[in-house]
């Protein structure tokens, strides 16, 4: 019959056909345009990437050169009134509500265009047709739709039209800037969201991403999932694609003591889990050390101590900074560890492009460190001696 469609399937198939259908968009953007296109974290093999663009244009309407352009801007002034859909100076509410209009906004401009959309495809089936007539692709979704599926087609197509722009534009533009957890200190407000990393495809790891903009892989910790991250895999296991880039390893040699240039390079290489390191092997125990010796006026105060004294000082609000400095005032122990946090974070800031400079900064900071008389901070002293470019043998 007419208003079942060609496939006359249950409400139950028609539930999964749907959030099948969806989820073939998600990797379209996450894999296609998002690591390849925007990042060029790996390669695809040329069928693969033509048909992620077609899929793309039947789905979204979606510009590659657009969306590429717009994405490399967010990243290259994020946090900034020039990003084009950041909650910090938008609002959390408008992207939330008009993310697909920030897109749609940005992609109009053609600065934007002539100097982050460069490496995009400009084949005649580009010019002639995806970029030509995009909302084509939609409308012929459309019929296809209502063809298999009957009446209820029309209920499928508008679950495809509405998936990325709630989700990507929305969720992980607005949500992703503004809740949930950090693993690294970036310079920007990204963070991670959880569960949803199938109906996302890893998008929601968003602080992870932007830390390590340039990785394939979103997912640095063992239970993180990306769905992305996943199908990479599998595409590669069929050849049709290869990783180019992946966060980096931090390589530790036990027993190592000598303070080198391969020490150097690894942590400039590894300079964010190391501050992560440092959050959880210097910050969190002496916090813990101080709340054992507090009144309960001060434990209060205490107990936000370990996420404000980790946190990226640009991203300070000024009374989390008033709060920081009130801690700071009745507690030297944690005045030292928190000026030896910046101290440290300013070296590759200030040296990274000067090896020399930069192995001298470090042994500095080092010798400092385990003069201080705060053991959990002498023991991170002892603790980047270890840090290696390459694994090895344990030091006997």
């Amino acid at each position: 019959m007419w208003h079942t469609g060609l496939l006359d399937l249950s409400v139950w198939q028609l539930i999964a056909t749907t959030l099948l259908l969806t989820h073939v968009t998600i990797v379209s953007v996450t894999v296609y345009l998002h690591r390849y296109s925007a990042h060029r974290s790996l390669e695809l093999n040329p069928a693969l990437k033509h048909f992620f663009r077609f899929w793309l244009w039947l789905t979204t309407a979606m510009n590659t050169r657009e969306w590429t352009a717009i994405h490399r801007k967010h990243h290259a002034k994020c946090e900034t009134p020039d990003d084009p859909h950041s909650p910090v100076h938008k609002g959390l509410s408008t992207v939330l509500r008009k993310g697909a209009e920030l897109y749609m906004e940005e992609g109009k401009n053609e600065e934007t265009l002539r100097i982050y959309g460069k490496n995009c495809p400009d084949d005649w089936i580009e010019r002639n047709l995806y970029s030509r007539f995009p909302n084509t692709g939609i409308v012929l979704m459309l019929l296809i739709d209502l063809a298999l599926f009957g009446a209820l087609g029309l209920t499928v197509w508008a679950v495809q039209m509405i998936w990325i722009p709630f989700w990507a534009a929305g969720v992980v533009n607005g949500l992703g800037h503004a809740v949930g957890y950090r693993n690294f200190e970036c310079r920007d407000a990204a963070t991670n969201l959880v569960p949803w990393g199938i109906l996302i495809g890893g998008e929601e790891l968003h602080n992870n991403h932007h830390t390590y903009p340039n990785s394939a892989k979103l997912s640095v910790r063992k239970w993180e999932f990306d769905m992305g991250w996943a199908w990479i895999r599998l595409f590669s296991l069929l050849r049709l694609a290869k990783v180019n880039r992946t966060a980096p390893i931090a390589h530790r040699i036990e027993g190592k003591q000598q303070l080198d240039m391969d020490s150097a390079m690894a942590i400039l290489n590894n300079r964010f889990q190391i501050m992560a390191q440092y959050r959880k092997l210097v910050i969190v125990p002496l916090v813990r050390q101080e709340l054992g010796r507090a009144d309960a006026t001060l434990r209060h105060q205490l107990r936000r101590a370990k996420r404000l004294l980790a946190r990226e000082p640009s991203l300070l609000q000024q009374e989390q900074q008033a709060h920081i400095d009130d801690m700071l005032a009745q507690s030297q122990s944690l005045k030292v560890i928190y000026e030896k946090r910046l101290a440290l974070q300013q070296i590759w800031t200030r040296t990274s492009s000067n090896g020399h400079e930069m192995l001298a900064a470090i042994k500095q900071w080092v010798h400092e460190a385990e003069a201080s008389g705060i053991q959990s901070l002498r023991e991170f002293a002892e603790h980047l001696r270890t840090y290696s470019l390459r694994p090895s043998v344990a030091i006997a």
